[in-house]
């Protein structure tokens, strides 16, 4: 694992907190829904391969073996987020400040319960382009993940999730990948950051 310096960010109430995870990146974004046959992904890319309902039961298996260590004592979605990105570390910040009652845990992307969560979600465990929102039994990626944190946080954050969500799911993911592709050039990069409030440790899964 590299050894690097930890990225501190303030956030609006005042309070500094830094954030944590990770390693490498990857390439691109692909998503599937997993579980129940007949139910679609809210992504925006599809992958290829098998049908859906053809799952093998290796694959199976892994995915059974991930609920029960992400999922079974603990049913809250799980956001999964650039570990050396500014701007994502800003984000998770920010969720943290407006989820107060505890609703989401995060990730790193880069960390080995993110990658092990993208392989369950049908990406690869590389795949670090898009921020990713993992439930029990879907997953979101890209416009679609971003909305649905802001419906679990305090008001007004799930009134403008609704204003938003009836634009095409075409233009969103648009606006999303131009602010990722460069989110390091305008934001910048960490080579790693770490969550030091004991407050939030509950919230972070490595």
């Amino acid at each position: 694992m590299v050894q690097v310096r930890a990225l501190a960010w303030r956030s609006p109430s005042g309070a500094g907190k830094k954030i944590s995870d990770v390693i490498p990146q990857g390439g691109p974004v692909r998503t599937r829904r997993f579980g129940a046959r007949g139910s679609g992904v809210m992504a925006s890319a599809r992958r290829r391969g098998p049908r859906a309902g053809a799952a093998s039961p290796s694959s199976a298996s892994s995915s059974t073996q991930t609920d029960s260590t992400y999922f079974a004592a603990d049913d809250r979605p799980i956001i999964l987020f650039d570990g050396v990105c500014n701007l994502c570390n800003g984000g998770v910040n920010f969720v943290l400040d407006w989820d107060a009652k505890g609703k989401l845990r995060m990730a790193a992307l880069q960390s080995g319960a993110g990658q092990e969560l993208l392989e369950r979600s049908g990406r690869r465990r590389d795949d670090i382009s898009s921020i990713v929102l993992v439930e029990k039994d879907q997953s979101y990626v890209k416009s679609q993940a971003v909305l649905k944190i802001a419906e679990r946080l305090s008001v007004p954050f799930p009134l403008l999730a609704q204003f938003f969500l009836p634009l095409p799911l075409l233009i969103r993911d648009g606006v999303y990948d131009q602010v990722a592709a460069n989110r390091y050039f305008f934001f910048g990069k960490s080579d790693q950051c770490r969550l030091s409030d004991d407050r939030f440790q509950d919230r972070f899964v490595d």
